[in-house]
């Protein structure tokens, strides 16, 4: 019996049209993912559409999509819809309703994830969605050079924190040297992909680091983003990816909390933790999901009950690694 992997493999030699999406909101392994998979099918020949529900960020415009990225498919006519890097159907937002899941692909690394596809490949040792659409490359006989090297270093460097997360592992790494080896500019790259700041979201992090929180006998940090402060400095939700890393800096945390709160009322919350504590558990709990460090969801409260309630289970969290 072929596995996910080689099923996947299997239905895009035989389709002809494709779509590739991921969740909303893309961050670098979930673009990356994308502009990899599109080079991928651009290769083969195939017909394929680029979608997602969010537009691309604007610290990602520098990467070289093989399409552009659409709000939607152009029309019904494909053969498989490749969903990248999703944790669950929610998080495709507003294509959740417009993908079949008949004619769907899941290629994922989340813990939890429930499996929404026809196919449905879900590696959570894998470091990021793009290390598993580098091995599918392979795996159609293609090398990882050329456009697609940026995507997948993209991908693969942001959600491993350029490859310092526990979740780099050996192969990852040599993945990584393969791209260079063909010819990636890793200097040139990874400059692209760090210094993407604006003034405004310098100013967005000056306020919000000044206020972080120390809970749990300074064993959780705690950031807090609210509404007036995004007003205030002219930025959005894209400006806060990597911030809650800032709090695991601090000696003696072993588990950081971000609250953003949203425009329409609650909250949305992010959770990262360093080795035995396990944080997807928490989110699992509040109907999140991620991985062993790193995790989030949604919560239906004000930042205030949200940092409270999400203390709590941290906090237990920690004291459960302690007792291990």
């Amino acid at each position: 019996m072929p596995t996910p992997r080689h099923e996947v493999a299997r239905r895009i030699r035989a389709g002809r049209a494709f779509v590739v999406a991921a969740h909303a909101s893309p961050d670098g392994d979930a673009l990356g993912a994308t502009a990899a998979m599109g080079f991928i099918l651009e290769a083969l020949g195939k017909t394929f559409s680029l979608v997602n529900d969010s537009p691309v960020p604007p610290q990602y415009g520098w990467l070289e999509l093989p399409a552009p990225l659409l709000e939607t498919p152009p029309d019904d006519g494909y053969d498989l819809a490749i969903v990248l890097d999703c944790g669950d159907a929610p998080r495709l937002g507003n294509l959740q309703g417009v993908l079949d899941p008949a004619r769907m692909a899941v290629i994922d690394h989340h813990l939890g994830n429930p499996g929404f596809g026809a196919v449905n490949w879900v590696d959570p040792t894998r470091c990021a969605t793009g290390e598993m659409v580098a091995l599918l490359a392979k795996d159609l006989g293609l090398a990882l050079t050329g456009p697609i090297a940026p995507a997948l270093y993209t991908a693969m460097a942001t959600d491993t924190g350029f490859f310092s997360f526990g979740g780099t592992t050996a192969e990852s790494l040599e993945l990584a040297a393969e791209l260079v080896r063909g010819g990636l500019d890793v200097g040139a790259t990874g400059a692209l992909i760090k210094n993407q700041w604006t003034m405004n979201r310098l100013r967005l992090w000056s306020e919000v680091l000044g206020q972080i929180r120390l809970r749990h006998d300074g064993q959780v940090g705690v950031i807090r983003v609210s509404q007036a402060m995004l007003r205030r400095t002219g930025t959005g939700p894209e400006d806060c990816e990597g911030l809650i890393n800032n709090a695991l800096r601090l000696r003696g945390v072993a588990a950081a909390i971000l609250a953003r709160e949203l425009p329409e009322g609650g909250v949305k919350f992010s959770l990262r933790s360093v080795g035995a504590v396990d944080i997807q558990r928490v989110a699992a709990a509040f109907g999140g999901g991620g991985h062993k460090n790193a995790a989030g969801g949604s919560l239906e409260m004000s930042l205030e009950a949200a940092e409270e309630a999400l203390v709590t289970g941290v906090a237990g969290a920690v004291e459960a690694a302690r007792a291990a």
